[in-house]
């Protein structure tokens, strides 16, 4: 059996982590999975963005316990992030459709998305690192204290407070609750209108996004956007924008 599935669904990809039995716990094996289906849809001009969720109750329960204790070594450790390392990099904009609890390392798998839209009913939030004896990975405390801030990251990892859906809007962790029923599709109804967008522009723009934290001042803000500014404006979405709009004008005319 597949560890995960995928679909396309208007321009967008599709992956849902696939081991319920097991609450869809990380692996080697399901990471392996995952890494060529991001490289694939990364080149594929037919895919503009992609949702994650998982089959079955669970979201993610964390790392598999045998694998993560067989690391001795970064090497080791880092492979079992390496799936969800792989969506937080990715180029594509991403939403983690979040069908019930993300624990531990599956809570990684929620950082590592753009957005998030919760389930009302089943979407759970928690951290659970130290309360199973071990130090939080795979930058779990950094990704976390970016999204929510100290406070919430601080209750999460320290005070083993867990969230719900509409608890984990209010912290800035998720952007939407929906019924249960509708998630998948409410997920990719947002991610349909990044993937109508240009892609490169997307990349590129999600890459600025992403390196804010490296900008302290207001003119810094301004000289960090203006090459990708200008180099968009050559781009044909733009010049073919303010062709139709020129036109327009001199039809009134």
């Amino acid at each position: 059996m597949s560890l995960i599935t995928t679909e396309v669904r208007d321009r967008v990809g599709i992956l849902a982590l696939n081991d319920p039995d097991r609450r869809n716990a990380i692996s080697l094996a399901m990471n392996n999975e995952i890494v060529p289906v991001l490289d694939d849809w990364e080149n594929n001009d037919d895919i503009g963005a992609m949702v994650l969720t998982g089959v079955g109750k669970g979201f993610c329960a964390g790392a598999d316990l045998d694998e993560l204790t067989a690391g001795s070594n970064a090497e080791e450790m880092n492979a079992i992030y390496e799936g969800f390392l792989r969506i937080a990099h990715s180029p594509l904009p991403t939403v983690g459709a979040v069908n019930g609890a993300a624990v531990g390392a599956g809570m990684n798998m929620v950082l590592a998305c753009d957005v998030i839209v919760a389930a009302r009913e089943r979407a759970r939030f928690e951290s659970r690192f130290l309360q199973i004896g071990i130090h939080p990975g795979g930058g779990h405390t950094w990704r976390l204290r970016q999204i929510t801030g100290r406070s919430t990251t601080m209750a999460m990892v320290m005070f083993n407070q867990m969230l719900n859906a509409e608890q984990a809007v209010q912290a800035g962790l998720a952007w939407q609750v929906t019924d249960d029923v509708n998630l998948i599709d409410d997920a990719v109804a947002l991610a349909t209108i990044a993937a109508g967008q240009d892609k490169e522009l997307n990349a590129r723009a999600k890459a600025t996004i992403l390196s804010l934290d490296t900008v302290s001042e207001s003119m810094e803000a301004v000289d960090f956007e203006v090459h990708p500014q200008l180099w968009s404006m050559g781009q044909p979405p733009f010049r073919e924008l303010v062709a139709r709009l020129q036109q327009n004008i001199s039809s009134k005319n």
